[in-house]
């Protein structure tokens, strides 16, 4: 990983490399879109064979209860432990996260309610990759039981028995082994396969992330997430533990984006040493191409500059090692803060039931990350007595 000075001209070169890889990966994502939605099936299977080397015309779209029942002995109790623990953080955040129904009288026979109702139908994208991330499953699948959404399909490229079982412990009871740009459009248009939901949550690659994008206008989405993008400021600090948690999240994708930000030149070249270090130990992971693609060390004259880049660029994961409780009170822009040397950002994608569904390529300027409240709908609802009729009335004519 490169260390460079943060100027003015480093700060546009990142943003800009950001914006055309996006660009570019949209102009793709609309023309297997568009494939899709002309030619339904025909484009979905093609492009599963194509990308995910599935032939659904042999598997089916759809995950079998036979699958489901062999997975099931195939994962340990240990793991099935795991899941409810994890589950069961992810509720506790999500219930209170979750809107109210209120009510509230503005004036005398005029009442004003907030109902809240759930969304029909929503799918959920869980990411394929090397794995299939059985947390996302929980992250999307928790909040909309929370919610109350009646109908929940999720699709995975390629679903493991462990995403299997997770969906069994969650009440899902439909997983499409699709995925990709295509996935997205078929969630969003349907075909005959897969039915047309109302809303589609889930973090994913460049090309998941700009296909949601995409279908916005049609069908509701919950954020734009993924690649994933994560950053470290300190001055001080743990080299080898600032290092390890950049390669957590380096190690998601090549095009992870990890950055480093101190005052420190001589806590810069620590970190430095430690990525590759540690890189010598992880043989064939995606953190070696990243890091050198999507990554830096950046050395800021002040934490006051450190802090503006830092919202400027709105990371979606942000570590503050040290003199955290100052620090955050100048960040005003990140998908989740970590504060502290034990934040290590791994618990919060697993366990610490924080939504590790976040925004990325500049969105947390705009919005948080994922909560139960994006799966339902609060319908305000006006409720007029006479006396109320007469008293507005008096009240427009003056």
């Amino acid at each position: 990983m490169q260390i460079l000075t943060l100027t003015p001209q480093t700060e546009e070169r990142l943003l800009a490399r950001r914006a055309q890889d996006a660009a570019e990966t949209h102009a793709i994502a609309a023309k297997i879109i568009a494939d899709v939605r002309r030619n339904r099936d025909a484009a979905l299977f093609a492009y599963a064979k194509k990308f995910d080397h599935t032939d659904l015309r042999r598997t089916g779209v759809w995950i079998t209860q036979k699958e489901i029942r062999v997975a099931q002995k195939a994962t340990s109790a240990g793991f099935r432990k795991a899941i409810e623990k994890a589950a069961e953080n992810v509720r506790t955040v999500a219930e209170k996260q979750l809107p109210r129904p209120w009510t509230v009288e503005t004036s005398p026979g005029v009442k004003i309610h907030q109902v809240v109702r759930p969304i029909e139908a929503i799918g959920c994208y869980i990411p394929g990759g090397q794995f299939s991330l059985v947390s996302t499953l929980l992250m999307t699948v928790v909040p909309a039981n929370v919610a109350g959404v009646p109908n929940v399909v999720a699709v995975c490229p390629a679903p493991n028995p462990k995403l299997l079982v997770a969906a069994g412990m969650l009440g899902v009871e439909r997983i499409a082994r699709i995925g990709g740009a295509q996935a997205i459009a078929a969630l969003a248009y349907g075909t005959k396969s897969v039915p047309r939901v109302d809303k589609i949550f889930g973090p994913g690659n460049k090309y998941v992330t700009a296909a949601k994008q995409i279908v916005s206008s049609d069908c509701a989405i919950d954020l734009p997430a993924g690649p994933t993008e994560a950053m470290v400021f300190a001055e001080q600090g743990n080299a080898r533990w600032i290092a390890a948690d950049l390669l957590a999240q380096a190690e998601h994708a090549k095009d992870a984006a990890s950055f480093f930000i101190t005052t420190s030149h001589g806590l810069a070249g620590e970190v430095q040493r430690e990525i590759q270090n540690q890189l010598a130990e992880l043989p064939g992971t995606m953190a070696r191409c990243s890091t050198q693609s999507s990554g830096a060390i950046l050395i800021a004259e002040s934490v006051d500059q450190a802090c503006e880049f830092i919202n400027r660029f709105a990371p979606e994961h942000l570590s503050l090692p040290e003199n955290a409780e100052t620090v955050v009170q100048k960040i005003h822009s990140a998908g989740t803060v970590f504060l502290g040397p034990w934040g290590a950002q791994p618990l919060g994608d697993y366990a610490t039931g924080s939504n590790h569904v976040l925004p990325t390529g500049g969105w947390a300027r705009r919005r948080g990350g994922l909560s139960s409240a994006d799966f339902v709908k609060c319908i305000s609802v006006q409720t007029i007595t006479g006396k109320g009729f007469l008293h507005l009335a008096v009240r427009i004519r003056r």
